[in-house]
């Protein structure tokens, strides 16, 4: 699932389109020669990329998300725990917290997650 990979350039337009959408594509080839040093081919060239890979639209002119970032980066991670963790969230946890201490706020909201899944 190659669409879930983005650059870090890619990753950078894409929270162009996300921070500001809807966005024309007229503002987000000006906000991209700000930020990116983009010429307007090049913004064109990225957002069609983007589009043919499912995360973004332009219709009539204006840019928007066919998945919210929150959306895009929740189905990357469940991508990475399922091809790396065999899909195991406990396996991830063991490993994340083995090389770094959670604090005990982490260890706390970890517990509330958990609680409200329980309860849902």
């Amino acid at each position: 699932m190659n669409e879930l990979n983005l650059g870090v350039v890619e990753s950078r337009f894409a929270d162009i389109i996300w921070q500001n959408e809807p966005i024309t594509t007229q503002e987000l080839v000006r906000r991209c020669e700000e930020a990116l040093q983009w010429k307007r081919t090049t913004t064109y060239t990225v957002l069609k990329r983007l589009s043919d890979r499912g995360l973004f639209q332009n219709v009539g002119g204006t840019v928007t998300s066919l998945l919210s970032r929150d959306e895009f980066y929740a189905r990357r991670t469940e991508k990475f725990v399922e091809e790396t963790f065999d899909g195991s969230l406990p396996a991830f946890l063991a490993a994340f917290s083995a090389r770094k201490a959670l604090t005990a706020d982490e260890v706390a909201e970890i517990r509330r997650l958990i609680d409200g899944y329980e309860e849902g």
